[in-house]
C-alpha cells in the first residue's frame, strides 16, 4: 500500500494542533492525501485560522479544548463517534515546558506540565481506545522526548512528563499485544525542535536542533510503515544504550562536559507569549 493510499480517508485528530508539530502536521497531511482532521487546542481563535488556510484541501472540524479537562474531552470525544467520527489516527502533541530549576517551580507549574504533556495523552486515547478495540483498528501517536531518556537541568518536570509517556506508551502497547488487538501505539522521540517552544537552547554537540518539517516528515512515513517509535536526530538511538553500558560519571561526563546536553537550557526563553 502507498503513502498516499494509506491515508486517503483516514480520520485524524490532533491536540495542541493550533501550532508547533500539531499544526505542520495537519498541513502535510493534507498535501499528501485526502484526509479528514479533527483539531484541537485551547486557542480556538488560532483554530479558525488554520480551518480557512485548509479550507478546500480536507474536511476539518475544530474545536477549543483544553485537553486536562476531562469531562469535555469526554463529551466532545462522544459527540465525534455518535457523528460516526471516530479517529483512525490520534496524534497527541499538546504540550508545553517550564525551563526552570526543580526549586523555582511552583506547585501550578508542575500540575499544568504534567497533566497538559501526561495527563492530557491519557485521556484522549481513554476516551476513544474502547471503541478501537471494538472497531479492532486505530493508532494512537504520543510525543514523548529524548529529555524521557536522560535527564537535563532545567527540565525536571518536563523530563519527569516525558518519561511518563514512555512507560504509559510502552505498557500500553503490551496489553494491545495481549489483547491480540490490531490497535497500535507509536511513541515520537524527538530532541529539542525549532517550533518557538524551545526558543534559546543551544544544540548539544552531535545533536542539532531538528526543523518542524523533519520531525512532522519522519511522523508521516513511521506512522505509515507501522514504527514502534520514531525517533530524531540520529544520535537520539544510541542514548538508551550508552546509559546502559556505561558508569554513571562516565556518561554524565560524556552528556555534560564534551556533548554540552546538561548545559543546552541555560540560555532557555521559550516561546513568546501573544499580544492580544
Amino acid at each position: 500500500m502507498s503513502l498516499k493510499n494509506f491515508y486517503n480517508n483516514k480520520i485524524i485528530l490532533i491536540t495542541g494542533a493550533a501550532s508547533g508539530i500539531g499544526k505542520r502536521f495537519a498541513e502535510r497531511v493534507t498535501e499528501v492525501a485526502d484526509v479528514t482532521l479533527i483539531l484541537w487546542d485551547r486557542n480556538p481563535e488560532e483554530l479558525k485560522q488554520i480551518k480557512v488556510q485548509l479550507d478546500g484541501s480536507a474536511t476539518i472540524h475544530v474545536s477549543g479544548i483544553d485537553v486536562t479537562d476531562a469531562q469535555r474531552v469526554e463529551f466532545e470525544a462522544d459527540k465525534l463517534i455518535k457523528q460516526k467520527l471516530l479517529p483512525d489516527i490520534v496524534i497527541n502533541c499538546a504540550g508545553i515546558v517550564i525551563g526552570k530549576f526543580f526549586h523555582e517551580h511552583t506547585v501550578s507549574d508542575i500540575q499544568k506540565t504534567m497533566h497538559i504533556n501526561t495527563f492530557g495523552s491519557m485521556l484522549i486515547a481513554r476516551v476513544f481506545l474502547k471503541d478501537m478495540l471494538e472497531r479492532n483498528s486505530g493508532i494512537v501517536v504520543n510525543l514523548g522526548s529524548a529529555s524521557g531518556y536522560i535527564g537535563n537541568p532545567r527540565m525536571s518536570v518536563y523530563a519527569a512528563s516525558k518519561w511518563a509517556v514512555h512507560g504509559w506508551s510502552e505498557s500500553l502497547n503490551i496489553e494491545l499485544e495481549r489483547l491480540e488487538s490490531s490497535v497500535k501505539v507509536i511513541t515520537v522521540i524527538p530532541s529539542y525542535i525549532n517550533t518557538g517552544m524551545f526558543e534559546g537552547v543551544k544544540a548539544p554537540l552531535l545533536v542539532p536542533i531538528l526543523e518542524t518539517d523533519d520531525i512532522v516528515d519522519k511522523m508521516i512515513s513511521g506512522i505509515y510503515k507501522g514504527k514502534r517509535t520514531i525517533k530524531a536526530p540520529f544520535m537520539v538511538h544510541f542514548v538508551p544504550l550508552l546509559k546502559a553500558l556505561l558508569p554513571a560519571t562516565v556518561f554524565d561526563w560524556l552528556a555534560g562536559r564534551l556533548l554540552g546536553v546538561y548545559s543546552s537550557m541555560d540560555h532557555f526563553k521559550g516561546r513568546k507569549p501573544k499580544v492580544s
